[in-house]
Parts: structure tokens; C-alpha cells; sequence
């Protein structure tokens, strides 16, 4: 059973994380995949899911984030996707971060933290999630089932 989630996270949003977990672990038996995975939610509902593809597709932008990105914006006929939150297995790096400020996205909750994985995961660990943030519309909650995930990224293999 998963720890209960801190009180900024919704059930819907614990839930979400939750489900991100389980597909993780799934992907990294799949070829091509990374055990990371990520979900749009808006209004509480789950309108895209994705796992890496990287490798899938000979693609390094292949994100869980960018993937689930694009798909929530063609299931909402929309690139305006500030009513959305993102869900993450892994904290997003910097160039998943920059995509959801493109995108509108304001919030984002995710599982491993930046600071208890490998540091192949950050192009550039210097800049942190305050980096990302104008003011106080943009809210990132980190360490949600982390425990359930930080195996899939001590090595920097996934």
C-alpha cells in the first residue's frame, strides 16, 4: 500500500501518481521504453498518458512529459493546457519543465526528486524548479511514493 499523499495532493492527483508508478515499472520490461512515466490531468481527469520513448523512436524528446504533453493537447483540440496538471514518476528535467510553461501547464506533482537520483536526469542541475516559477503560479510537489520509484533511477540507466 502507498503512502498516504501530502495534503497539497488531490486523491484524483495521488491516484494519478499512483498509476504512473505501475506503468513505470511496466515500461522498463518493454524494449524501447524507460521506466518513466507521466500523465495530464484536467479538472481531475486523466486525459493523457505516456512512458518514455526515447529509444523507442531514436528521439531525445521523447519524454513521458513532452509525450503526454502532445497527447493531452490533441485530446483537448488545445495548446492551452493551463487548466492541466502534470503527474511524473521522476522530476521533470529542464527541458520537460520549459514545455509545460509553453504549454500553460502550472502544476506539477511528481514522485523521485531531483536530489535522490543519478545526475544523468539534468543537462543542467544548476537550474531548479524556482527557476521555472514567475511569481507563484507555477506549484511543483516532489517526493509523492518516492520510495516506489528510486530504484528505477539510482544508475541513470532507465
Amino acid at each position: 500500500m502507498p503512502p498516504s499523499p501530502s495534503p497539497p495532493v488531490s486523491p484524483a492527483e495521488h491516484s494519478a501518481i499512483v498509476d504512473a508508478i505501475h506503468r513505470a515499472l511496466a515500461a522498463r520490461q518493454e524494449s524501447g521504453k524507460s521506466g518513466i512515466a507521466a500523465s495530464v490531468l484536467c479538472n481531475g481527469q486523466t486525459v493523457a498518458k505516456a512512458e518514455n520513448e526515447v529509444h523507442l523512436h531514436c528521439d531525445p524528446t521523447r519524454h513521458a512529459e513532452m509525450v503526454a504533453i502532445t497527447r493531452a493537447a490533441e485530446a483537448l483540440g488545445t495548446t492551452d493546457l493551463k487548466q492541466c496538471v502534470m503527474i511524473s514518476t521522476l522530476q521533470p528535467c529542464e527541458m520537460c519543465l520549459a514545455a509545460m510553461r509553453f504549454a500553460g501547464i502550472r502544476r506539477v506533482i511528481f514522485a523521485a526528486t531531483q536530489g535522490r537520483v543519478a545526475g544523468k536526469y539534468f543537462a543542467f542541475p544548476h537550474l531548479s524548479l524556482d527557476d521555472f516559477r514567475h511569481g507563484n503560479d507555477f506549484d511543483a510537489i516532489g517526493g509523492i511514493c518516492e520510495d516506489l520509484v528510486l530504484h528505477l533511477y539510482a544508475t541513470g540507466e532507465e
